[in-house]
């Protein structure tokens, strides 16, 4: 691949919040998941656990304790970080363990991007809710929602900040020309 393709797949993945109803294949839901878990991992720790919901009545109840999501998407995936895994790092072992979930999550949402699918990542939810409706056991604690389906329209990307104002060269205050 191209880096400027790569470049290409990034810039192009937007929040999707209004879906077709239209079901993803297996083998593109699989392939997002498997995108997740070759995120990068503090120590290789891999603290995340992911639950996929498929079902309607699920994403319903989902739905209701979480302000943040929108529209109908055909999936979710609940990205949960494991205290039992993470605190294998001490101190720093939660911190670490949203870090490297936020990464897992960033992955998957790019996958589906290049597979054609819509994604949404949701922080507005309720953890103990979400936690009782999926029957997840204490030790897992729900971290990022991601919706997935396929957009309705890929809205055009805000505009960015350019390099020149968020990146400095060998010390603060010295901005990149580059």
């Amino acid at each position: 691949m191209e880096p400027k393709e790569l470049l290409s797949i990034i810039k192009g993945r937007r929040s999707i919040r209004k879906f077709l109803e239209k079901k993803i294949p297996e083998d593109h839901l699989r392939l997002t998941m498997e995108a997740g878990i070759w995120a990068p991992s503090g120590s290789n720790i891999q603290p995340w656990q992911f639950v996929l919901v498929r079902d309607s009545g699920l994403i319903k109840k989902i739905k209701l304790v979480s302000p943040g999501l929108f529209g109908n998407p055909d999936a979710l995936v609940v990205v949960c970080v494991d205290r039992d895994r993470y605190e294998k790092a001490g101190k720093i072992g939660y911190t670490m363990s949203i870090m490297d979930a936020s990464m897992a999550t960033q992955n998957m949402m790019l996958m589906a991007y290049g597979l054609g699918i819509g994604s949404c990542p949701i922080v507005s939810f309720n953890k103990l809710a979400v936690r009782e409706i999926l029957e997840l056991p204490e030790n897992l604690e729900p971290v990022i929602i991601v919706s997935l389906g396929y957009p309705e329209e890929w809205p055009h990307p805000p505009e960015r900040r350019p390099l020149s104002e968020v990146v400095y060269v060998d010390g603060y205050g010295k901005h990149y020309r580059g």
